[in-house]
């Protein structure tokens, strides 16, 4: 209720203050504080141009997601293109329409879509917005559980992993909101579960909240190879990799006889330029494992079956789903 107060006050003047998140420089490293500039002198009109068919909306849920550090860098090999330093940060996010000349959505609508990091956004690419319909689920979710995030770890494990009941199967980044749902559907269809993370807190959470068989801290592992074996001393069916680098190297010597590795991320490889080897490839051949690499808009005609199935599982208190979430978009580099 006080979210549509703010915008329904807002209104009533031609223009307000638009704080935003600004990117200021292309990288080749992990990003810093520094890299980001919150603007705070910035305004906007909350009226939107007669036959311009764009929205505008007031973003109440933004997500902070791995794929935006690629964008990061000057690299337009990627399917995603690199952010524009001197402008406002680009992702996913919830928001509510204040003015609307597009006959799709009206004032009032709540919707998800691409948008950028500000307090209020003119969106005039609005074909792939989804407004939002159900009451009974966070709007959060709709960035994480119901968003991309969700939506890869689904395609990824039914269309590429092909597990089926009593595979040992191996998620690492398990805390992040692609592994957790993907632990979660391999323990739904009776595998072995095992999940990679970097603290004990995050170990706990998968293991007593998220129901995975065995977790552990990676950063505690200074032998990953040893560390696998340990946890799989059969050997292992099915990788889903968001890191790559040493964790999928050490997987690869890890691997069962026909084993699949879904090759979903690779976070770990900070700079594109100097990327880490892999040095037990030969796993590859005598094991024949299967490696596949995807992007889930290879699988877009599976997102309302998608849709059905999570929303169904979270009802039935068949899944949990766990957030990181920060107030005000001032905190949000931080």
């Amino acid at each position: 209720m006080k979210e549509k107060e703010e915008v329904d006050d807002a209104q009533v003047n031609e223009e307000v203050e638009n704080g935003r998140i600004i990117f200021r420089k292309y990288i080749d490293r992990l990003p810093q504080v520094s890299d980001f500039e919150y603007d705070d002198e910035s305004t906007i009109k909350l009226k939107v141009a007669p036959g311009s068919g764009a929205l505008l909306v007031k973003n109440l849920y933004l997500s902070c997601e791995s794929y935006m550090r690629g964008r990061m860098q000057d690299f337009r090999g990627s399917h995603n293109p690199p952010f524009t330093p001197g402008s406002p940060i680009e992702g996913y996010g919830v928001f509510r329409v204040v003015d609307s000349d597009n006959p799709e959505f009206k004032p009032g609508d709540v919707a998800v879509g691409v948008t950028r990091w500000e307090e209020y956004s003119l969106l005039e690419n609005t074909g792939q917005l989804r407004k939002i319909e159900r009451e009974d689920i966070p709007l959060s979710y709709h960035l994480g559980l119901l968003g991309m995030a969700g939506f890869t770890a689904y395609a990824g494990y039914h269309q590429v992993c092909s597990p089926k009941k009593g595979d040992y199967f191996l998620v690492s980044a398990a805390s992040g909101p692609v592994g957790q749902l993907v632990g979660q559907l391999a323990k739904l269809q009776g595998c072995y579960v095992v999940g990679s993370t970097s603290s004990n807190k995050k170990v706990d959470l998968l293991k007593k909240k998220l129901g995975f068989d065995e977790a552990f801290n990676y950063n505690e592992e200074p032998d990953l190879e040893a560390a696998l074996k340990r946890y799989f001393p059969e050997g292992i069916d099915v990788y889903f990799d968001s890191v790559g680098g040493s964790m999928l190297d050490a997987a690869l010597s890890n691997m069962r006889v026909h084993g699949r590795i879904a090759a979903c991320g690779m976070v770990s490889q900070n700079s594109m330029s100097r990327s880490a080897g892999i040095y037990n490839l030969m796993g590859l051949v005598l094991k024949r494992v299967r490696v596949h690499g995807f992007l889930v808009t290879d699988h877009l005609h599976l997102f309302p079956k998608f849709l059905e199935d999570i929303i169904t599982l979270y009802k039935e208190g068949k899944i949990a789903y766990i957030e990181d979430v920060r107030h005000g978009l001032e905190s949000a580099p931080f």
